[in-house]
């Protein structure tokens, strides 16, 4: 099952995905990963990367730091059948170590962002990934910013339509836009929904 969560800048996305990914790894007893996709440069950047390590303290999170090449990321579960709860934080981070660092066409990059996504839903039993949205904060950038813009919503797109679930979180309020599947009963009517 994968997990899109969107929302712009300090929306409480962050917070919001790590309750998601607690909950599901108590729910199923598995493995609980967080993807750290964030270089910390700068005083700002380290802020941020410290900012994030306290607020996932002692929920039982494994960091796993992978700035780009997700395909190269593999784990073995102790239990061979259990596949861990991963998070990723950030798809937007990722995007601009794989367009910036790692270079190429941009249709390589969308290729290497959404190869390493497939790997890691084969090795994951929820993937929850966390987004910006990047278009509502103006308008008259650098031709580099705005390819990373364009690149960013195609990536999303991809995402959005390959997810089980998307949530955009406003305000700290998560906001359905793509639910869960309705499990069908057996008269065909709507069951529960799946988490």
């Amino acid at each position: 099952m994968m997990h899109l969560i969107t929302g712009g800048s300090a929306s409480g996305k962050s917070a919001y995905a790590e309750a998601q990914a607690v909950t599901l790894a108590k729910a199923c007893e598995g493995r609980l990963i967080y993807i750290a996709t964030m270089e910390p440069f700068g005083t700002e950047g380290q802020a941020r990367v410290e900012k994030h390590r306290r607020q996932r303290q002692g929920k039982g999170f494994e960091t796993v730091e992978r700035y780009r090449n997700l395909s190269g990321l593999t784990w073995e579960s102790a239990e061979k059948m259990k596949k861990p709860v991963v998070l990723l934080e950030c798809m937007s981070n990722l995007a601009a170590n794989e367009l910036f660092e790692a270079g190429g066409t941009d249709e390589e990059v969308i290729h290497r962002i959404t190869e390493g996504i497939r790997r890691l839903q084969k090795q994951t039993e929820h993937l929850i990934i966390v987004t910006n949205e990047v278009f509502s904060d103006g308008n008259d950038y650098p031709e580099e910013t705005k390819r990373y813009i364009r690149l960013q919503g195609s990536v999303n797109h991809w995402l959005g339509n390959q997810a089980d679930i998307v949530t955009e979180v406003v305000f700290g309020i998560p906001v359905p836009v793509k639910p869960a599947e309705r499990k069908k009963g057996k008269e065909g009517q709507a069951g529960n929904e799946t988490a």
